[in-house]
């Protein structure tokens, strides 16, 4: 029981990072990057420290990954929202032309 639990949560990691990469290498503009990133980097990342949490049963090491999981749970989208906070300041174009409301 405890295996096919460590192999469905490695499973959708993996799932999830291969998404966000795809995301990455396909959407034409900065925002659409970063969203595509935030999203699936974090879940992926959240689904395999918790494999490894479950793997190593409940100890010290459970309680750092915990920490883990929290610090990318409040970093990650954190980060996510200045990357795109900062490109609609920056007026930045991309291919379908993002810009600030002032410019509509």
């Amino acid at each position: 029981m405890k295996g096919i639990l460590i192999i469905f949560l490695l499973s959708g990691g993996l799932f999830f990072f291969a998404v966000g990469t795809l995301g990455l290498l396909r959407l034409p503009d900065v925002l659409g990057r970063a969203h595509s990133a935030a999203k699936c980097d974090t879940l992926g990342a959240v689904m395999t420290l918790a494999a490894a949490m479950v793997y190593s049963g409940w100890n010290a090491t459970t309680l750092k990954i915990l920490l883990m999981i929290l610090f990318i749970w409040i970093t990650n989208p954190t980060a996510t929202h200045l990357i795109g906070r900062v490109v609609y300041l920056k007026n930045a174009k991309s291919d379908n032309g993002v810009r600030k409301n002032e410019d509509l």
